[in-house]
């Protein structure tokens, strides 16, 4: 058993991905951020297929160079090999769709990090940790990095590892077409077919498209090129011919493409052109990996493939294993698989985890998003509100103290200025969306009628909105209500922000053992799937276990539950914690006025000074998680 599977070599970059579809890349006006090159992608989608990988690369010590470390990281790609250059910047891509034939782009590589990879910078360690190193042929253009691969392709053999060439033919990476020409896929040149071929015989698979075959070939008829490779190579030759599918050679060239192996097909929308590439390596070394035949290795990526033409971006448009499976089990229902409501949700909720960073399988909340409760305390101005709820974030840093597992809730209109600080540290943060107390459900304000102001949403915080709901609710109160967390929901998902939906029918009518779970139901019957729950306490292990089930029963996949406080002494949290952590997906609690109920009172009459309120919330914090953290270990067996 080796530690990793697969190390990917070469270029490491920002895309940076206009979000307008249909116009020239000179009109765009907005853009969505996202790692890319080619063996970064490959990395991050065999990753997510469930196979260990890491990255052979440099980027440059500056923000570019930090949002793809921490993106690799969130994806689950090893980073050790990826070195720091601080005298180069990190690569840059602009790239847009302006139909379903052209996708223009921008290369800005001029001494770019990756590019200055080198010898040193391959270790003979970290290689042979590994089953299969992957290369592509950019990295082939330049001598220096040239002389890297060739290291570790000569070190990848000597220790045994498959090896594996995505041709990955630029043009204007090798030299031989214009800035301008970034979208062009082939250019004749006897210098890059004499370059590849020099080097082809390292490898076990070759995988391009016929125009990278021909480049790699020499010859614009695909078999002759075909055959010139199979001339250097006893490589397995992977053909990729787009609508067509691909096909694989493991010896001799036959007379006719339609002799090779070939996997089944999907007959999907073409949106987006860039990235398919990589999806589909991908799912081939996934079969490759996993020795599975070239069928199904080329059925698997064939489909990731699919996902990717028909989704905006690279990496993001890559399954994960669990989508992947349930796409092949139940098939094509509609061709443009991002409008597909069952495959999108899948989507989302089993690659959630690399948009944000955190691990959230503890959930100790500092909720202090509250803006009524604390207008109606004596004593209360704007500026003293924005001031105390910056004593609540120094009291929630104090015993978060860098480790994992702790949040808070704070709002934006009277809390702005915390929750700034507050991204970065570490910490969850939900947002309230909701005007604090409506029934039926408003929206603040600053959101807008269309909750267009999430775009300007950190993409750390958790949209988070509360709704005083009930089973007996009136058929035009329940319409109402589900229409405003519908719409909130929606552009949550738009603007790719986590959603967290609190119920409290408590406050409406009396409730049971059925209300919270009935309530559940009701909103998934609608088409919401919050990834985060935050429900009262509840008294009986019956009530846990019925809002359990009605969540399980349309979301396997949810975030969790939290536990909320409703201004409750520390004795009855103490009572409701024992119950509910006797249940796995209750995560922890979001609890506000117990913490800080009695400092917000004394504090804002000027009883005492800032130093005691947060010693006094600090504490309360603090002994709340030690209580949850307890509930956890004598119910559950083990610490929370």
């Amino acid at each position: 058993m080796k530690a990793l599977d697969v190390i990917t070599i070469g270029r490491a970059s920002v895309d940076i991905y206009g979000s307008q579809v249909g116009g020239r890349l000179e009109d765009m006006g907005s853009f969505e951020k996202y790692i890319g090159g080619s063996p970064t992608n490959i990395a991050c989608g065999s990753a997510r297929l469930g196979l260990k990988t890491a990255l052979i690369s440099r980027v440059g010590n500056e923000h570019m160079g930090r949002f793809i470390l921490e993106q690799l990281a969130r994806e689950g790609v090893a980073t050790d090999g990826v070195k720091i250059d601080s005298e180069r910047l990190t690569a840059l891509v602009i790239l847009g769709i302006r139909d379903d034939t052209q996708f223009p782009l921008i290369f800005y590589r001029e001494n770019c990090a990756d590019m200055a990879l080198c010898e040193d910078d391959i270790d003979e360690a970290f290689i042979a940790s590994a089953r299969a190193v992957v290369v592509t042929g950019t990295h082939l253009s330049h001598p220096r990095t040239e002389a890297a691969v060739i290291k570790a392709l000569t070190l990848a053999r000597r220790h045994g590892l498959r090896t594996a060439l995505d041709i990955d033919y630029r043009p204007n990476l090798w030299g031989v077409a214009g800035h301008g020409d970034g979208e062009s896929r082939f250019v004749e040149s006897a210098n890059v077919t004499a370059k590849l071929q020099s080097s082809l015989h390292y490898f076990d698979l070759i995988v391009g498209t016929e125009e990278e075959f021909h480049i790699a070939g020499g010859s614009i008829d695909t078999l002759a090129a075909l055959g010139a490779v199979r001339a250097v190579s006893a490589a397995t030759l992977v053909c990729k011919r787009g609508p067509l599918g691909a096909v694989a050679f493991e010896g001799e060239i036959p007379e006719s493409l339609d002799k090779g192996q070939s996997g089944q097909g999907f007959p999907i929308e073409v949106f987006n052109v860039l990235g398919a590439g990589d999806g589909f390596f991908s799912g081939l070394l996934r079969g490759w990996m996993t020795d599975q035949d070239w069928s199904t290795s080329l059925k698997y990526a064939n489909a990731c493939g699919a996902f990717a033409v028909s989704r905006h971006g690279c990496t993001p448009a890559y399954p994960s294993w669990e989508e992947l499976q349930f796409f092949l089990k139940r098939g094509v229902v509609r061709p443009d698989l991002r409008n597909d409501p069952e495959l999108e949700q899948i989507h989302w909720s089993t690659t959630r985890h690399t948009r944000v960073n955190g691990d959230w399988s503890t959930m100790r909340v500092f909720a202090f998003d509250h803006r009524m409760q604390l207008e109606q305390m004596d004593g209360y101005t704007p500026e003293k509100g924005a001031a105390f709820k910056e004593l609540c974030l120094d009291a929630a840093l104090r015993v978060q103290n860098g480790e994992s597992g702790y949040g808070i809730l704070c709002d934006n209109r009277i809390g702005r200025s915390a929750l700034h600080r507050a991204s970065g540290t570490g910490l969850w943060i939900g947002r309230p969306a909701e005007w604090p107390g409506s029934r039926p459900l408003t929206l603040e304000p600053e959101l807008g009628t269309d909750c267009g102001a999430l775009v300007e949403w950190a993409r750390e915080d958790v949209v988070k909105v509360l709704c005083f709901c009930h089973p007996n609710d009136d058929a035009q109160t329940r319409a109402a209500q589900e229409a405003t967390v519908s719409r909130l929901f929606a552009a949550a998902r738009r603007n790719k922000l986590e959603f967290l939906l609190e119920i409290i029918p408590s406050k409406v009518g009396a409730t049971d053992d059925m209300t919270t779970a009935t309530l559940i139901h009701q909103f998934y019957v609608a088409g919401i799937y919050p990834d985060w729950w935050k429900l009262e306490p509840m008294k009986t292990q019956t009530g846990w276990a019925n809002a359990i089930a009605a969540i399980e029963a349309h979301d396997t996949h949810t975030r969790g539950i939290v536990v909320l406080g409703l201004d409750a002494t520390e004795a009855e949290l103490s009572a409701s914690f024992e119950i509910a952590a006797g249940f796995d997906l209750v995560k922890g609690f979001a609890v506000g006025r117990t913490i800080f109920g009695e400092a917000a009172r004394r504090w804002f009459i000027g009883s005492v000074p800032d130093q005691v309120a947060v010693d006094d919330m600090a504490t309360r914090y603090a002994r709340l998680c030690r209580v949850w953290d307890a509930s956890c270990k004598k119910v559950r067996g083990r610490a929370a």
